[in-house]
């Protein structure tokens, strides 16, 4: 929880004091146990924050919060500067299981109201003063960032092919300081206050993101997990497979770390994605993955690549 020193505006997504407003005083993220997730699934989450506010001993008229499942032990604060200009990023992250991309197919709809919990969850302070456009400005900035931070990890979506842009429950509060004299009119990505939005939110993201699901740039730079962002059922192909199971799962596993496997993986990974996006005809990719695919050395790699190819840019 923070309690603010200062007067501070805001602009967010809580169900608590949404929007923007200019009298917060606190801001808090919580962990939802399992019990509190128990009691949300047949209670109102306004009514529920307002409750936790006076356990706070806290005015829920001037405060707003954040929840979700991530530990806050997780939780990655990162500030940026500039002369005397000061950002700071508070993030936490759980993308494991509920990463999406923008344009998904929806995992729910709402009827009459309908309660869902935040993943990544962002909450960013600046020592300067924004007025509502510069606030709004910076929400966009914010949404940015967090997405360079997903695609930097390579973070797939859950529910497609593509990289993830968030997840589907994302909370975001931005506050200023209305005490400032420094009012700043400009928080887009051309401004100093943008580039210190962006660097300050990328880094915590990413941060928040190794602390809580432990995916790193390590983690990511595999051919197999980059392999199964375009997801199949591998039985059919361990069905078919004319050698040592065992024997293949275990060199699989040491040359799917192989940097040149992981260059070879990608480079026909984004020839699905060309074709998928109709850049180009999948006659020409399925041409182009079946050469690079003969670069690589590894009979597993190799193997499973082939495989990949044919089920998704076989030629018609």
């Amino acid at each position: 929880m923070i309690n603010f020193g200062v007067n501070r505006n805001g602009i967010l997504t809580s169900k608590l004091n949404a929007g923007t407003n200019d009298t917060y005083k606190h801001v808090f993220n919580q962990h939802l146990s399992q019990d509190k997730i128990d009691y949300l699934e047949n209670n109102n989450a306004y009514e529920y924050l307002c409750n936790e506010c006076e356990l706070l001993n806290i005015d829920y008229k001037l405060s707003t919060a954040l929840i979700t499942l991530a530990d806050m032990k997780n939780v990655s604060i990162v500030t940026k500067k500039f002369k005397n200009l000061e950002v700071t990023a508070i993030t936490t992250a759980g993308v494991r299981t509920n990463a999406s991309r923008a344009g998904d197919k929806a995992s729910y709809w709402e009827d009459c109201g309908e309660f869902h919990f935040g993943t990544i969850n962002i909450i960013l302070l600046t020592n300067a003063y924004l007025e509502k456009s510069a606030l709004t400005e910076a929400f966009m900035t914010v949404t940015e960032a967090k997405t360079v931070a997903l695609n930097n990890l390579k973070i797939p979506s859950q529910y497609s092919n593509g990289f993830a842009t968030g997840t589907g429950t994302d909370g975001v509060a931005i506050f200023s300081n209305k005490d400032s004299d420094n009012l700043l009119t400009n928080a887009g990505k051309h401004s100093k206050l943008g580039e210190l939005i962006g660097k300050s939110v990328i880094e915590s993201v990413t941060k928040a993101i190794g602390k809580q699901v432990w995916l790193s740039n390590k983690s990511q730079s595999n051919a197999l997990v980059r392999i199964n962002r375009y997801a199949l059922d591998i039985n059919e192909f361990y069905d078919n497979l004319d050698y040592d199971k065992f024997e293949f799962i275990s060199q699989l596993r040491t040359d799917a770390r192989n940097q040149k496997n992981v260059a070879i993986a990608s480079s026909i990974l984004n020839l699905f994605d060309e074709v998928q996006c109709n850049l180009i005809k999948k006659e020409d990719a399925f041409d182009l993955a079946s050469q690079i695919k003969e670069k690589c050395d590894s009979y597993p790699i190799k193997t499973l690549l082939e495989y990949w190819i044919n089920c998704f840019i076989h030629k018609s």
